[in-house]
C-alpha cells in the first residue's frame, strides 16, 4: 500500500483547522477536493479518520493514532525537498561587515570557481548558532573564543591587521608607523561598538593590556560623522582601515607595529550542511589562511597558533 502524500497532508490541514472550509482555503483547493483525498486515504488505510458533522470534523480514535505518523512523514518529506532545494540555491555566507578580510575571501572564491554566492550580514555570535544550525546559512565568520555549540565546526580564517586613523592635528599625524606603546594613554573613540559584541570584547582585552581607552559614548550617525569627529581633532584615534571610512582627507591612516593587533576571523559551519560547494569553500579558505606572528587576545591565541598547519581543523 503506497500512501499519497498530499492526502495526508490535506487530512493534517483538517485535523489542525477543525473544518474542510478552512483547511481547503489554506491548501489553496476546493472543499470538494479536500474531501476526495481525505476519502481515498481513508479507502487506501480501511478506517475512517474523521468525523464529520455541521460543528466540523475531529478525529476518530483510528485518526487520532494515525496523527503522529502522519506528522512524521508530512516532516520528513519537507524535509526531503527543502534539503534538495538547498543544493540549487547560492550559498549563503554570513561576513559580519562588508568590509573586512571574510569579503575577500568570498569574492575571490566566487571568482575563481562556478559557485552562486549570497552574502548575509549579520549582528554577531547569538544569531549566526541558530542560522548555522537550521540552513540559514551555510557558513559564517567571525570571532570565536567560546566553546562551540554542538555540530558547529571551525578554522581559522585570516588574521587581519588593524591600523589606527587620526586627524591631521594629532601628533601621531606624521607618522607612517606607531609602536603600540605610543598609543598608551591615547583614546580610541568607537562608537559602534556594541557592549556584547565579539568585536567590543577584542578591544577590551588590547585595552587592558596596552592602556588604550576605548570610548564607546555617543550615537552612531554615520562614517562621515565619526571621521569628521576624529579628522577634527588634535587627541581621538580610532581603530579601522580606509577600506571602512573612505573619503576623507583631513584623516591618516598609520600602521600600529611592535606587535601589530591583528583581528582573529574563523569561518564556521554545521557539520550536518551538504550544500554541494561548501566543502570547497571550506577548501579555499584553508588554503588562504596564513598565520604570522601578530597580537591576539589571550582567549583567541590558543586558536591561532604561529604555525599552524593548513587542513588542521579545531
Amino acid at each position: 500500500m503506497e500512501l499519497d502524500l498530499g492526502a495526508v497532508r490535506a487530512f493534517l490541514a483538517v485535523v489542525d483547522d477543525g473544518r474542510f472550509t478552512e483547511a481547503a482555503d489554506r491548501l489553496d483547493m476546493t472543499q470538494q477536493a479536500v474531501s476526495k483525498r481525505i476519502a481515498k486515504l481513508e479507502a487506501a488505510l480501511g478506517v475512517p479518520l474523521l468525523h464529520r458533522s455541521r460543528a466540523g470534523a475531529r478525529p476518530t480514535e483510528d485518526g487520532a493514532a494515525f496523527l503522529p505518523q502522519a506528522r512524521a512523514l508530512i516532516s520528513l518529506a519537507d524535509q526531503a525537498t527543502a534539503m534538495l532545494r538547498a543544493r540549487r540555491r547560492a550559498l549563503r555566507i554570513d561576513v559580519l561587515g562588508h568590509n573586512s578580510a571574510p569579503i575577500d575571501l568570498v569574492r575571490s572564491f566566487y571568482e575563481t570557481g562556478d559557485a552562486e554566492v549570497d552574502i548575509v550580514v549579520s549582528r554577531g555570535t547569538g544569531s549566526r548558532w541558530t542560522a548555522l544550525t537550521d540552513g540559514s546559512i551555510d557558513a559564517a565568520f567571525g570571532r570565536v573564543t567560546a566553546p562551540l555549540p554542538p555540530g558547529i565546526k571551525r578554522i581559522p580564517a585570516a588574521l587581519e591587521p588593524i591600523p589606527i586613523l587620526v586627524g591631521h592635528r594629532h601628533r601621531l599625524a606624521r607618522h607612517r608607523n606607531v609602536p603600540m606603546n605610543e598609543l598608551s594613554g591615547l583614546t580610541a573613540w568607537m562608537p559602534g561598538n556594541t557592549p556584547e559584541s565579539e568585536w567590543a570584547d577584542y578591544y577590551r582585552h588590547l585595552s587592558a593590556e596596552f592602556g588604550i581607552q576605548i570610548d564607546t559614548s555617543g550615537p552612531v550617525f554615520g562614517r562621515d560623522h565619526i571621521m569628521e569627529k576624529v579628522g577634527a581633532s588634535p587627541d581621538l584615534i580610532t581603530f579601522g582601515n580606509k577600506t571602512q571610512f573612505p573619503g576623507h582627507p583631513d584623516v591618516i591612516q598609520i600602521t600600529v607595529t611592535a606587535p601589530t593587533p591583528a583581528y582573529p576571523w574563523s569561518l564556521m559551519w554545521h557539520e550536518a550542511n551538504r550544500h554541494p560547494h561548501l566543502p570547497h569553500f571550506i577548501t579555499h579558505v584553508e588554503h588562504r589562511y596564513r598565520p604570522h606572528t601578530q597580537w591576539l587576545p589571550a582567549p583567541d591565541r590558543p586558536h591561532f597558533p604561529d604555525g599552524k598547519r593548513r587542513g588542521e581543523r579545531g
